[in-house]
């Protein structure tokens, strides 16, 4: 490993991500090395790491080397790799115009969870294409202490179970994985949305991510909700011809969801890079062994 190593910090509505640019794909980021830099205490800190890599340079990725030169190669906070992330791929989108390979337009991102169409506007929000919602039928209900919801299955690219509370304040601390029943509905855990209403089309919601605890925004979460929201509102574009938008408080902002009648969703919302500097490369080896 190199003595030092290059890093942005970044967040989109305050979900916060180290960013790594890796072109070659030539850092070994195991899982614990990513969750030393996301340490809050004793590393950068951070929702998740954003590894950029181009995508020709990345066995997972060469596949889409043709429609998307850059591949978001996201990990979760505990190191863990996860399909997709919504804010994440705005903040990735952000990286690059900054670092001067894109400008100011649309884009194509590598991902996980597929290639992801982003514009990047003039007045500085940054709109992705998050694909289509997947809604697995049965039943799924998640706890919290002595409470219990119904909770809608919506899987972006990753499981998302929605339930829809009176108060955000009945999810709990969310830093442990809410319960969930039946088992066999996630086998690899899901992402948690608890949501009020705020008005017409206005929801707030609390998450809590897997692999990353409660976050102040999740990106593929506020689609989800969104989708959610819609079919309990008994709109399905889909079926009406005709596109529905939601505003999704988060703890940190605000976004701004489309269902187009497609299917396709759009989700709108900030990215904003904040620092930048070097990681110590000897410490980041010592803190993964």
């Amino acid at each position: 490993m190199s003595t030092r190593i290059a890093f942005l910090k970044g967040h989109g509505t305050e979900n916060d991500f180290v960013i790594v640019p890796d072109p070659e794909n030539v850092i070994d980021l195991s899982p614990a090395a990513v969750a030393a830099l996301c340490d809050r205490r004793a590393g950068i800190g951070g929702d998740g790491v954003l590894h950029v890599v181009r995508s020709a340079a990345h066995p997972e990725a060469k596949g889409m080397a043709a429609a998307a030169e850059w591949f978001m190669d996201y990990r979760n906070g505990d190191g863990s790799i996860a399909e997709m992330c919504g804010n994440g791929v705005r903040v990735f989108a952000r990286y690059l115009q900054r670092a001067g390979h894109v400008a100011e337009g649309d884009i194509t991102v590598a991902t996980r969870g597929g290639v992801k169409n982003v514009h990047i506007a003039k007045e500085g929000d940054v709109t992705v294409g998050m694909g289509k919602a997947l809604l697995p039928e049965g039943e799924v209900t998640v706890r919290v202490g002595e409470r219990s919801w119904p909770a809608r299955n919506v899987n972006m690219g990753n499981p998302h179970a929605v339930a829809f509370v009176d108060d955000l304040a009945h999810a709990g601390n969310l830093l442990d994985p809410p319960p969930f029943s039946p088992a066999s509905v996630y086998p690899d855990g899901v992402n948690v949305e608890f949501v009020i209403d705020r008005g017409p089309r206005h929801v707030a919601l609390r998450v809590h991510e897997r692999g990353s605890g409660e976050t102040r925004s999740c990106g593929t979460g506020a689609c989800a909700v969104a989708v959610a929201t819609a079919r309990r509102d008994g709109a399905d574009p889909a079926v009406t011809g005709t596109p529905v938008t939601y505003t999704v408080d988060v703890p940190g902002g605000r976004l701004v969801i489309t269902e187009r009648a497609d299917g396709e969703i759009e989700m709108t919302g900030p990215a904003v890079i904040v620092a930048e500097g070097e990681i110590d490369g000897e410490w980041l080896e010592t803190a993964a062994s």
